[in-house]
């Protein structure tokens, strides 16, 4: 699941919408307890429709419910599953991280548990550039999946690819090649942006040391956050995540130290807030540019009447309550364009746990 995904299960309104959320496992014997699970959420989630629906009145929602529960591949399983069923659509989705059992009937999907771990999870886009076939991975810690949309995976199939070089005299071949292969690489670079448009991640690169530096040529590159080098055309997903993720892992670590100098040099120069009270009118204005914040870090608030965030709560379960105004606040400056960077437990002590860098 990406951002795109997500917007999509959140334009949708109409009543009913199922959704059933659950942890499963990768390994057994724990994945032998997931279709138990699977099977007593779902007959839950149409016992709780049946009692305000007739049979007749669910049955397209009930049969896409039934078809999209027997087709789930248990062997192939992650962290956690979703599953968003209405009348129109059904959905399921398989993550590398783990949510909390619901059963939830609504006007929309709940995309709460969503919103959290798509926050706080260490995602990446992987660029594995080949002449043969780019592909393009949305990455999860080592867990890829590839994009197959948007023209990917894409091949270099012109003069230099899989048509052959032009000769005769006159003709420098070599510059020849290496022209056709900086606007294949530019092609992949228009590709590749459509999605981190919508979903604005670190890339890591993989591939031998002459596509990168095309790519490198032809791209902006400040988002790149790792690099590995040498032919990837063969390996899996499973195996190119897991040499790729130390790199990528690394790379985060390193953004975290830039990002606390940078909040120091801000707040020196009076262009950062601290706390979440100041932190939050200042992202809903669109001047974040990067928010640091703990990654433990969670806190309920409300708003007042004139749009102040309160962070006094007697009942974080009431319904005027947001459950977590730190996830509210992180959502709103990646939609305004700005970056995220979480830091340890205990860093941002001085700023009480979360702190903006300010555009202007």
């Amino acid at each position: 699941m990406n951002r795109h995904d997500l917007r999509e299960l959140q334009d949708i309104h109409s009543y009913p919408c199922l959704t059933i959320t659950l942890p499963t496992h990768r390994t057994r014997p724990d994945k032998g307890q997931d279709p138990i699970r699977v099977k007593n959420l779902v007959t839950e989630g149409t016992n709780r429709l049946l009692g305000e629906f007739s049979k007749r009145d669910l049955a397209p929602l009930l049969d896409r419910l039934d078809t999209l529960a027997a087709a789930i591949d248990y062997d192939n399983t992650l962290d956690g599953l979703v599953l968003a069923v209405n009348r129109d659509m059904g959905r399921e989705y398989v993550l590398p991280f783990t949510l909390n059992e619901r059963v939830v009937v609504d006007d929309t999907f709940f995309t709460r548990d969503l919103v959290h771990a798509l926050n706080r999870t260490r995602r990446y886009w992987v660029l594995s550039l080949s002449e043969q076939s780019t592909r393009l991975f949305a990455a999860t810690r080592e867990d890829l999946e590839e994009i197959t949309t948007g023209g990917f995976p894409m091949r270099h199939s012109g003069p230099g690819g899989d048509t052959a070089l032009p000769g005769g005299q006159g003709v420098n071949t070599s510059a020849y090649r290496d022209d056709r292969h900086r606007q294949f690489f530019r092609d992949v670079d228009k590709a590749y942006r459509a999605f981190a448009s919508d979903d604005p991640l670190p890339l890591a690169l993989a591939g031998v040391d002459r596509y990168l530096a095309f790519f490198r040529e032809v791209s902006g590159g400040d988002e790149i956050i790792a690099t590995l080098r040498g032919n990837v055309d063969d390996l899996t997903p499973h195996d190119l995540g897991r040499r790729i993720w130390p790199q990528v892992r690394e790379g985060f670590t390193a953004r975290r130290r830039e990002a606390l100098h940078e909040l120091e040099a801000a707040m020196g120069q009076r262009r950062a807030a601290s706390g979440l009270t100041d932190v939050w009118p200042l992202a809903g204005l669109g001047r974040g540019k990067v928010l640091v914040v703990e990654e433990g870090y969670h806190q309920p608030g409300r708003l007042n009447e004139s749009g102040q965030l309160n962070l006094n709560v007697d009942d974080p379960t009431a319904p005027d309550v947001m459950d977590d105004a730190v996830d509210e606040v992180i959502t709103t400056v990646l939609a305004k364009g700005g970056r995220v960077v979480f830091v340890e437990d205990g860093e941002l002590a001085f700023h009480n746990r979360i702190a903006l860098i300010l555009r202007f």
